[in-house]
Parts: structure tokens; sequence; C-alpha cells
């Protein structure tokens, strides 16, 4: 029962990783600007400002790339969350979680590609550096990752 609970707590805490990975604006952060995947926000004076995103420093498509698998990867996490809960009740003593991990890997598979895309072709002409929505997307994939192992390892114990 304590592993299943720390399984579950994971689950939610990857859940939680990603929804702010996705949704926060700090993938690309200078002293004066915050970038996410959907904006930038912009220091002026004492105020903060949104933007749209310059399409000469992202590129359309790939930026459409991080922005649909980041929110395919919380959505992925999330239904691989509710099946496994619904496999507890329905699986049969013995059988793996295999549909849970196949959720789960897919989740991995799409943050990895997100931050992969991201990585690799923004190139950023100003000071600055990753933010942590950036570096929160690297562990969500680990944490994917290790989950969707153990949901393709795990049985249900037959006692």
């Amino acid at each position: 029962m304590l592993i299943l609970a720390g399984i579950v707590l994971l689950h939610i805490t990857t859940i939680i990783l990603l929804l702010v990975a996705t949704l926060d604006n700090a993938w690309w952060m200078t002293d004066k600007l915050s970038t996410d995947v959907w904006g930038r926000w912009v220091l002026q004076g004492t105020d903060w400002h949104y933007k749209e995103l310059n399409l000469t420093d992202y590129p359309k498509e790939y930026l459409q790339v991080v922005q649909a698998t980041s929110v395919l990867a919380c959505i992925f996490a999330i239904l691989a969350l509710f099946v496994f809960v619904a496999q507890l009740f329905t699986l049969g003593k013995g059988q793996r979680f295999t549909f849970s991990g196949i959720l789960q890997m897919l989740s991995c598979l799409c943050i990895m590609i997100a931050a992969s895309v991201y990585t690799s072709e923004f190139k950023f002409r100003q000071e600055g550096g990753f933010g942590h929505s950036y570096v929160l997307a690297w562990i969500s994939f680990v944490l994917t990752f290790i989950l969707a192992v153990t949901y393709i390892v795990l049985r249900k114990k037959s006692d």
C-alpha cells in the first residue's frame, strides 16, 4: 500500500511539474524579459507587459510543435493517472499496468520532443538563460520515464 501511495504521489507531482512547465512564463529569462512558449513578458519601467512572440526569433512551425507536444504531455500524464486508478480495480491479479505505462511513455516522449525542439531550434540573440519552466520540463521528462518503466514492470499483487 505504501508503494502504491508513493507511485500515485510521484504521478501527481509529475503532472504538476508538467503543467507548470507548460503554462508558466519562464522558458528563457533575462533581467528585463521572460519568455515562454505562448508569449513574452517585457519589463518596462516597473511594470511587466505581455507581447506576442517575435516570429523571426521563433519560427512558427517549431513553436507550434513545442506548444502542441507540451500540452499533449500534460494530457497523456493525466490520462495515465486515471487509467492507472481504473486498472487498480479492473485488472486481474498478476497482470501488468501496460496501458498506463504506454500512456506515460507517450507523455515522456512528448515533453522530450518539446524541450529538445526548444533547445535546438530557438537561437537566442540576447543574454540570459533558460528559466525554471525549461528545467522543469526536463525534470518532468525524467520522472515520466521512471513512471512509465514502473508501470510497465509493475504487476497487480496476487494476494
